[in-house]
């Protein structure tokens, strides 16, 4: 290899970011249309001028449209960043400015000083002092100890969808003040996950994003603001060393594995924190504009596919090999079990917008050698208008089912005609994927998440009330299918509370009992409110962490979540039948539908608010009999008999119409029930067990 002036070598255009290595480090960059692109290497993320500044000068340090060298005598944390100078001819789509200070695409660290300012990528003049930087980092650097992806099947997989920060920052939560917030707290808080059941936790965005991409006097909270697709989110860190929030992220996954629960990432692959044409040049447009995001026809201005001013250029062969990049990183070195992928139907999209039959990313993702034990999860629509669940592209995705959502909260507060879009849900929505080659287990099925009202709100609102955030409640889905019953917000009215109370427990007895991939919400379990706000991005507060007194305060709704799952995940069955878990059950049972009155489910009758399935063991030993009354009126059911015309010996699994401990038994305590009929109370559910002989 030749050796450039200064005593730094050519270096090589792969792998791209930083790499270390015996002779030093090797720094890669694309850059198709620069004239020149300066190194510069910093003492500390807080300098306001480089220590040194090494340009790499075209041909030599150039190779195709990659600018390289390796310089000797660096180490694991050093603090690098960019000027990058070409043509800054918005009319053209190109938008270079040697005057700003560029952190690395695929530089693997970032550096935050404690200046930084958002505003100042976005005016005029050199903005060095108050930049994000990259940081080099030595991915080997870690005592694994054995530990590797979980791999868990989706048949017994349970998820927890959790913001990291959310979940531990309420001085509620008991975890000592340092660790509020961060990998390290939800370390502390690993028994509680355990004890309630989950499998997975699916961790919303992680990736190191920008705090400062929110209204005047807010904080970015959600996340959705992507810096670097490599670096953990350095404020959910308790350490504060450069390369601390690395290190700290893999105890918590190694922790968590430890204790059975995968790790699934919430990806942001459809835009980046540099926003609209008006927006800071931190990176990506400052590099290759062209090649990082869909421009308009009129290239001054940028595709605003996905509301947040810009979209990636996902099916561009470079943006494409950074997602690939991403993700394999994330499992190689950070032992992740999966992703879901945000507003996922974008990734299907081509330079111009227009939906690819066969995308080259998605086809990528799903095909690559080292994501083929992933859990791939897509939010298969756009607010570009795209609604791909039933038909997301590819064989090996989860999907969100958003019908589900919306068809449950629609049945629970008495909506008319949905008895049979209900039955649909409950057999893992064959009306939107049998006609995948996929398993039924591919439908995530939820009634709330993170983006939109928590279940507590689903029943004790009727419109959303997000004048917090400042945009004087324009914000936020105005469709909620919600209903507060006869209160707005909170209540002392005992009556209104109880009925709440057993709707709730009604939408998880639902998601819990359908097939799929359920998921919660992260502090549905002890009935966590927003307050009404529906698009709390932006509340970095009490408004949206978990208040951990309410999960003692509404115990009662933990204990129901906890036996659910238990239930779900650990079949005690009958003896002589094999093991399995419920979602198995549900797949391979006959179900026969009905009414209040066996075999009359009727279907046609749009004001009929019941539904009842007789669920039978393949093997012939049992019978479930779930009833769903969605009615204000009370029904007499009938129960089945077995085939001879003789009764079952029949168990009361769940009748959430009664007060806890009542309301559900563990599945082998169920207490008996001598009778052919049951009064089913009205906006209630239940479950019996019967057994055949």
């Amino acid at each position: 290899m030749q050796r450039a002036s200064g005593g730094v070598d050519l270096g090589w255009s792969y792998p791209l970011g930083a790499r270390l290595g015996r002779g030093g480090v090797n720094f890669s960059v694309y850059s198709k249309r620069a004239r020149a692109v300066d190194l510069l290497l910093f003492d500390s993320a807080d300098d306001a001028r480089p220590a040194r500044t090494i340009a790499l000068e075209p041909p030599r340090h150039r190779t195709y449209h990659y600018w390289h060298a390796l310089v000797p005598g660096l180490a694991a944390g050093q603090v690098y960043a960019y000027r990058v100078h070409g043509p800054n001819d918005p009319s053209r789509g190109l938008r270079f400015d040697g005057d700003k200070v560029l952190f690395d695409p695929c530089g693997r660290a970032l550096a935050r000083p404690k200046v930084y300012d958002r505003g100042a990528a976005g005016r005029p003049g050199d903005n060095c002092a108050t930049a994000l930087k990259s940081v080099v980092v030595d991915a080997r650097d870690y005592d694994w100890e054995g530990d590797r992806p979980l791999q868990r099947p989706y048949e017994s997989t349970v998820i927890y969808e959790m913001h990291v920060g959310g979940f531990t920052k309420h001085p509620s939560s008991g975890v000592s003040p340092e660790k509020r917030g961060t990998y390290a707290g939800v370390i502390e808080k690993i028994p509680y996950l355990v004890d309630l059941g989950v499998t997975a936790v699916e961790l919303m965005p992680v990736f190191e994003f920008d705090e400062q991409d929110a209204p005047a006097g807010r904080t970015n909270y959600w996340g959705y603001s992507p810096l670097s697709f490599f670096m953990p989110h350095r404020a959910y860190s308790s350490r504060r060393d450069l390369l601390g929030p690395l290190t700290e992220f893999r105890d918590m996954v190694k922790a968590l594995h430890r204790a059975g629960i995968e790790v699934i990432l919430d990806v942001v692959f459809n835009h980046t924190a540099e926003g609209d044409q008006d927006g800071p040049t931190l990176s990506y447009r400052g590099f290759d504009n062209e090649a990082y995001y869909m421009l308009a026809p009129d290239p001054r201005f940028y595709m605003n596919i996905t509301g947040c001013g810009n979209t990636l250029n996902s099916n561009h062969s470079v943006a494409r090999r950074l997602v690939l990049d991403s993700l394999r990183y994330w499992v190689r070195a950070m032992h992740v079990d999966g992703f879901r992928f945000d507003l996922a139907s974008i990734l299907t999209r081509d330079a111009s917008g227009r939906p690819e039959p066969d995308p080259p990313v998605l086809l990528d993702i799903e095909s690559d050698p080292v994501l083929a034990s992933c859990k791939l999860i897509a939010e298969a629509w756009d607010p570009g208008g795209l609604y791909q669940v039933g038909s997301f592209v590819g064989d090996s995705w989860l999907e969100w089912n958003g019908r589900f959502r919306d068809d449950v909260r629609a049945f629970l507060k008495g909506d008319a005609g949905l008895t049979p879009k209900i039955s649909e849900r409950l057999l893992g929505s064959p009306d939107l994927f049998a006609h995948e080659d996929r398993e039924p287990e591919e439908s995530v099925n939820f009634v709330s998440c993170h983006d939109g009202f928590t279940l507590n709100d689903v029943v004790s609102y009727d419109r959303k009330h997000n004048d917090a955030n400042g945009e004087g409640n324009r914000d936020g889905a105005d469709d909620n299918r919600s209903w507060n019953h006869g209160v707005e917000g909170p209540s002392d009215d005992p009556a209104v509370e109880t009925l709440r109370n057993r709707q709730i427990k009604n939408a998880l007895a639902l998601l819990m009992l359908s097939v799929g991939t359920p998921m919660l919400l992260m502090g549905d379990e002890g009935r966590r409110t927003q307050r009404g706000n529906n698009n709390a991005y932006a509340q970095d507060n009490d408004l949206s962490w978990l208040d951990w007194d309410l999960l003692r305060r509404h115990d009662d709704v933990r204990r129901f979540v906890k036996l659910l799952i238990e239930a779900r995940l650990h079949l005690h069955q009958p003896k002589g039948v094999a093991e399995r878990t419920l979602n198995e059950l549900l797949q391979a049972a006959r179900v026969e539908w009905h009414g209040a009155r066996l075999f009359e489910p009727r279907w046609e009758d749009r004001e009929s608010r019941l539904l009842a399935a007789g669920i039978h063991d393949p093997e012939g030993k049992f019978v479930l009999h779930a009833v769903f009354n969605a009615h204000w009126e009370p029904r007499e059911c009938e129960l089945p008999v077995r085939a001879d015309g003789r009764a079952h010996r029949w168990r009361r699994w769940i009748d959430t119409a009664l007060a806890s401990p009542q309301d559900i038994a563990r599945w082998s305590e169920a207490p008996r029930f001598d009778g052919s009929r049951y009064r089913v109370e009205a906006r209630s559910t239940v479950v019996m067990v019967g057994a055949a002989s």
